[in-house]
């Protein structure tokens, strides 16, 4: 029986033990990369990050299927490539916290109901004799809605302050589970009433803003302009006040941002991350997408309304694989059937972090192509003031 065996592998009996081994424990060696690698880091993730909303056991089965093992194990070991990076958030860290670095910002400023902080930053015109307001920038970061703070942005501000000849604001606003999307939106509308009482001290247009928003930053700026321009009572804010800061919003410029949640909801269930992505614990549940998708909310809009509406400018990255370049095509190709100025950029072979990340330092790939397109849309939201 045992030189059966032998023979069918292949291994005749008087093969060295050695070999035998490694005929025995490779099956075994392969089975634990294809099968116990991927289950043990899915199994990770959703033990850290959520379940799937399935009753009892149920939800177990769901998340040992192998389409979402395969699915989220692919997203975890993409993710990896964020690495590259590593040196740049270096850098950062150690600019944010050198004292040198202070006089080219205010770091801290508290604002709003719930005490948030944000950093302002200067132009290099700030220093000059002649002291003209400058326009203003409320830059929105991104993380999903769950993730980020101001600090990471440092660099960015800094450049953008110095390539747009603006103060730059870079506001933290209540990220899940601190707040939903709802007390963000109230978060980025204190931010801009903190503007409006604070410009002259400052020395900056409180009639003369700009948003920029990336990712969910993107989506935010978004929805806070057409809430304001609605007059929502949700907000907790006047309505004579939510139209003077809407009118006061002279664009608003979108990178790579999410503009119909449900549209995404359906993306992130094909990459099998819809359980534990922190957008639909931030929205409340599914039911709630539609209140909260710039897309769906501009249609309910009248048309009176909509006529103060800023112009929007859409940046999205063509290999972009977290928010597919479809949301920004949608979303422009809605605002220009309801007459509502949009320009539309897409950037070749570019992907979510670059759009970003490549704005934080000259050298990076894409500092030029974004910026050169940011300050051509920039100036023409300004010079119509």
């Amino acid at each position: 029986m045992w030189t059966q065996f032998l023979t069918q592998f292949n291994v005749s009996p008087g093969m060295d033990t050695s070999m035998l081994q490694y005929y025995m424990w490779l099956p075994v060696v392969l089975g634990a990369l294809l099968v116990g690698f991927p289950y043990s880091i899915s199994i990770t993730v959703q033990w850290l990050l959520g379940w799937p909303s399935q009753p009892g056991y149920k939800k177990y089965l769901e998340a040992l299927k192998p389409r979402r093992i395969y699915s989220l194990t692919k997203v975890v070991l993409g993710s990896l490539t964020y690495v590259q990076y590593g040196r740049l958030a270096l850098q950062l860290k150690l600019w944010y916290k050198s004292d040198q670095n202070r006089k080219h910002f205010e770091k801290g400023i508290t604002f709003g109901r719930r005490g948030n902080k944000l950093d302002l930053y200067r132009p290099p015109t700030a220093g000059s004799y002649i002291q003209v307001p400058t326009p203003l920038v409320v830059f929105l970061y991104g993380g999903a809605w769950g993730s980020g703070e101001r600090s990471i942005y440092c660099l960015l501000a800094r450049q953008m302050a110095a390539e747009l000849g603006a103060t730059v604001i870079c506001p933290d606003y209540s990220t899940f589970p601190q707040g939903n999307v709802l007390a963000m939106v109230q978060d980025v509308a204190d931010c801009l009433i903190w503007a409006q009482e604070n410009a002259q001290e400052f020395n900056f247009d409180k009639d003369n803003i700009v948003l920029i928003g990336h990712s969910a930053g993107a989506h935010l700026c978004a929805l806070t302009t057409l809430f304001l321009i609605d007059s929502r009572e949700e907000l907790f804010i006047k309505a004579s006040r939510q139209r003077d800061i809407a009118q006061a919003i002279r664009g608003i410029i979108g990178l790579s941002g999410v503009y119909n949640i449900m549209d995404h909801y359906k993306y992130e269930q094909m990459r099998a991350v819809e359980y534990v992505s922190t957008m639909h614990k931030a929205m409340d549940g599914v039911e709630n997408f539609p209140y909260y998708s710039p897309i769906h909310v501009v249609r309910k809009i009248s048309q009176d309304k909509l006529k103060s509406a800023p112009p929007f400018a859409l940046l999205h990255g063509m290999r972009d694989n977290v928010v597919p370049v479809e949301s920004s095509k949608r979303f422009s190709e809605l605002l220009s059937s309801l007459s509502v100025k949009v320009s539309l950029y897409l950037l070749p072979r570019a992907n979510h972090i670059e759009v970003v990340t490549d704005l934080m330092a000259s050298e990076r790939h894409y500092y030029h192509p974004i910026y050169n397109w940011i300050k051509q849309e920039y100036n023409k939201f300004t010079t119509n003031v």
